[in-house]
C-alpha cells in the first residue's frame, strides 16, 4: 500500500473521485483547502448540527435522539465550550475499490483546541463525509464554512479489496447531508 501524490489525486479527481475539485491549494485569507502535496484539504459546508444538552438526554448510538442538535445553516458556526457540532464536506467523494483514505484535522484548528474526527473512506464508499468537530476548550469556538477543515490522505493497494463498502451495502453510502448515527 502506498500514499498517493498530488499528481495521482489530480488524475483520479478528473475521473470523478472528488467533486468539486480544486486543483491547487487556496490560501488567501482563508483556512486553506484544495490539492496539497500528498492529500486533499477538504472544506466544511455551511450546514451544521450543533450539540445541545437542553433535553438532558443520554447519547446512545443505537437510539440517537435528533433533538440533541440544533440545525444551523450559516457562514460561521459557533461551537459551544466543551461541546461539538456535526457538519459535512463540500466535496462529494467516489473512492476506488483499491483505495482507502485517512482524514486528519488541519493544524490551524488543532492549535485552537478544535479536533476534527472523520472515519476512513472505505473502498467504493461514496458521498459527502459527515464531520465531527469538537471544541475541547472552555471558550466558544468559531468554524468557517466553505473553508478548509481537514486533510484526506489516499492510500492505494496493490490489489482490490475482496469486499468493498458498496458490496456490504454500507449504511452511509451516497449520503449527501449531515448524517446522524445509524444501526
Amino acid at each position: 500500500m502506498s500514499i498517493k501524490s498530488d499528481r495521482w489525486i489530480k488524475e483520479m479527481a478528473q475521473g470523478g473521485m472528488i467533486e468539486p475539485f480544486v486543483e491547487s491549494q487556496v490560501r488567501a485569507d482563508v483556512v486553506s483547502f484544495g490539492l496539497s502535496s500528498y492529500g486533499y484539504d477538504i472544506r466544511v459546508a455551511d450546514e451544521f448540527k450543533v450539540f445541545t444538552n437542553i433535553n438532558s438526554t443520554v447519547i446512545d448510538p443505537k437510539a440517537f435522539d435528533p433533538r440533541s442538535f440544533v440545525d444551523l445553516q450559516a457562514d460561521v458556526c459557533i461551537v459551544p465550550p466543551n461541546s461539538f457540532a456535526l457538519a459535512r464536506t463540500v466535496e462529494y467523494f467516489r473512492i476506488p475499490r483499491n483505495v482507502l483514505t485517512v482524514c486528519l484535522g488541519k493544524s490551524t484548528y488543532a492549535r485552537c483546541g478544535i479536533i476534527v474526527n472523520v472515519t476512513p473512506f472505505e473502498p467504493e464508499w461514496e458521498g459527502t463525509a459527515t464531520l465531527e468537530i469538537s471544541n475541547t476548550t472552555p471558550l466558544p469556538a468559531k468554524i468557517y464554512a466553505n473553508e478548509g477543515i481537514a486533510q484526506v490522505l489516499f492510500f492505494e493497494s496493490d490489489e482490490a479489496c475482496e469486499i468493498s463498502y458498496k458490496d456490504k451495502q454500507g449504511k452511509y453510502q451516497a449520503q449527501r447531508d449531515v448524517t446522524l448515527p445509524r444501526i
